[in-house]
């Protein structure tokens, strides 16, 4: 600049030089905090520049409702390193893995990214929450909501965590969700539903759905069972990455074994290896509902939630197994979970108590 010749113009502070490519760059001069501050205002053409415009720049940075050039770096370098929700999300995010880490992708780039990806943690209040929550409960259930709402959370509480922000002065609000809802099918409808698996042309999701009323198993542990998961030896299934939890071992029983055995063996690792890549199958929603409506179910009866709810009702409805084995079995990380199927072992038990009226009645 010292050697390139300043041209005065008629507005104060304001001072132009040409460049190489004979185009005026126009520059501002004012004082700031008692610091002599020069800076470009801008190009003739490039920006479109002229000396009344960069006039009425240096009056906005005089009158401080612009900031300098410097102060415009420094704040812009300033937000690329804060640690935003999306940027939290990120590293939260990285260190997931299984079927965990794909859901919260989803439910990210469908509920949250849009609004929370560029906002501090320190800029939220509770009404930026309540904005979510509250237009998602009329078109989603209320566990898909807290769902969502809960990774809000978790993504916060991994950045505090880490020592990366503060704490939010406020609770994200949960929505109240009934979970205690349970599905049985009527020895009728079960009996039917055998039948359909008999006839049914749909053998890997024949399959499966054994496999989920045999067992219990959830649907993505079963299509995510491996070859090494099985052991017919000792008699266990290893179920990788349970919902909430470590990896467990459930027993082989005779049912689950003759189904695994009549699975035709492949060259994949998987026992329901996906056709169209290396990974397992993902989604067999069209068999499995052909074979409910085959079978004649109730709509509302979900083809492998439902089953797996059946597998807790029949055993806890047979007096026979306590509700700490029936955790176990269903691999809940807490009991409250399984509390729900404990009013069928109290029926029983009602039943087996009322077996001594019988007999007295018949000594009487």
């Amino acid at each position: 600049m010292a050697s390139v010749a300043r041209n005065k113009t008629k507005y104060p502070g304001v001072f132009f030089i040409v460049n190489k490519d004979k185009e005026k760059v126009y520059y501002i001069m004012y004082r700031r905090n008692g610091k002599q501050i020069e800076e470009k205002a801008g190009k003739q053409y490039a920006d479109s520049m002229t000396p009344a415009r960069a006039s009425g720049i240096r009056a906005d940075r005089l009158q401080g409702k612009a900031l300098s050039n410097n102060a415009k770096r420094l704040k812009e370098k300033q937000e690329e390193s804060a640690w935003t929700i999306g940027r939290l999300f990120e590293e939260y995010h990285g260190q997931l893995t299984g079927s965990g880490a794909k859901t919260d992708k989803s439910y990210w780039n469908n509920h949250l990214k849009k609004t929370f990806a560029g906002k501090k943690p320190e800029d939220l209040v509770k009404l930026d929450t309540d904005r979510i929550r509250i237009p998602l409960l009329k078109t989603k259930s209320p566990q898909t909501v807290k769902h969502v709402m809960a990774l809000l959370r978790r993504i916060i509480n991994h950045g505090v965590k880490q020592g990366y922000i503060k704490p939010l002065g406020f609770k994200i609000a949960m929505p109240k969700v009934d979970n205690v809802r349970t599905e049985d099918l009527t020895p009728g409808e079960l009996k039917r539903l055998l039948k359909a698996l008999a006839e049914s042309s749909h053998g890997r999701a024949v399959s499966i759905m054994r496999i989920a009323l045999y067992s219990g198993m959830r649907r993505g542990e079963i299509f995510k069972l491996k070859w090494t998961d099985i052991d017919l030896h000792k008699g266990f299934i290893t179920i990788r990455e349970p919902k909430g939890g470590k990896s467990q071992k459930i027993p082989l029983n005779s049912n689950t074994r003759a189904v695994i055995e009549g699975i035709p063996s492949n060259d994949t690792e998987f026992l329901f290896p996906s056709k169209s890549s290396s990974g397992h199958v993902m989604n067999l929603d069209k068999q499995l509902r052909t074979i409910k409506e085959e079978a004649g179910l109730p709509k509302d009866f979900r083809p492998m939630h439902g089953l797996r709810h059946l597998y807790a009702t029949i055993l806890a409805n047979s007096g026979k197994v306590d509700m700490f084995t029936l955790q176990k079995l269903l691999t809940h990380k807490s009991p409250e979970m399984t509390q729900r199927y404990a009013h069928m072992r109290d029926e029983s038990l009602r039943r087996a108590s009322d077996t001594i009226d019988d007999i007295f009645e018949e000594l009487a």
